[in-house]
């Protein structure tokens, strides 16, 4: 009947626009694609203190150059993918990928008091506890690590551009993440000492003392590894999701 045609039409409808905001969910934070919506612009914010962490793959160039393209974008595809589904269980956001950069942020859009710095280390303690073992996808045995780098300190966060908008954060705590990750070591995970100090005021963190390292614009920094943390460790399953797991290729997800 055409009663049933209208509304088999609404549906479908709402079916596309729910499918339209979870894309756009997953391009901007959701407070800050509701105040889009609601009044165009949104305008920049800052924020007293949030954490940023970076990470990379150790030896991607080389990875890349005895690789085809084809094979790269699966080995990123499948880190992640690994990674997007690991951080879902904490109070982060992923603001970029860039190459093999991969780039999330705790405390902003949304404030969580002193929390921001805990869920970044717990997320980082994770992510590193689900390479353990991993290869890169096409070259058996061939160790595939990371370097990661976490920051704490404040920053200014907004909306840019109008035909892709990009949500991008500005300030020179990003920079010094960026730093930490750039003069890490492999499977380890570098923070500052404003990390370090944030971290003690929450308790339960191990570190260890790297001492100064010569960061590039910043000078002779104190600097820490995060090496665990004290007690039973926040799990997400009883068996967390491992690279192996997100073995399908590009083009097996693109025909789906």
């Amino acid at each position: 009947t055409f009663t049933h045609s209208i509304e088999q039409s609404t549906q479908k409808l709402i079916a596309e626009k729910q499918k339209s905001d979870l894309l756009l969910s997953r391009m901007l934070p959701l407070p800050v694609l509701r105040r889009l919506r609601a009044q165009r612009t949104v305008p920049a914010e800052a924020f007293d203190a949030v954490t940023i962490f970076f990470s990379d793959i150790v030896g991607f160039t080389n990875i890349s150059a005895s690789s085809t393209p084809m094979e790269v974008i699966n080995m990123l595809n499948m880190l992640y993918r690994l990674f997007d589904e690991k951080i879902t269980h904490y109070d982060v956001y992923k603001v970029e990928t860039i190459g093999d950069a991969y780039m999330v942020v705790s405390g902003l859009p949304q404030r969580n008091g002193n929390r921001h710095a805990s869920e970044i280390a717990d997320m980082s303690l994770s992510l590193l506890r689900s390479l353990e073992g991993a290869c890169v996808p096409h070259r058996p045995g061939a160790p595939l690590m990371i370097r990661a780098g976490v920051n704490t300190g404040p920053c200014v966060a907004g909306v840019v551009g109008t035909t892709m908008p990009r949500y991008c954060l500005f300030g020179d705590t990003i920079n010094t993440a960026s730093r930490m990750e750039s003069t890490g070591e492999a499977m380890k995970i570098h923070i500052s000492y404003t990390t370090k100090l944030a971290l003690d005021e929450i308790g339960n963190y191990e570190f260890q003392t790297r001492g100064p390292v010569n960061i590039a614009g910043k000078g002779c920094m104190e600097t820490y590894w995060l090496v665990g943390k004290v007690g039973e460790f926040r799990s997400e399953s009883p068996r967390g999701p491992q690279l192996q797991d997100y073995h399908n290729n590009l083009m097996e997800l693109l025909i789906r």
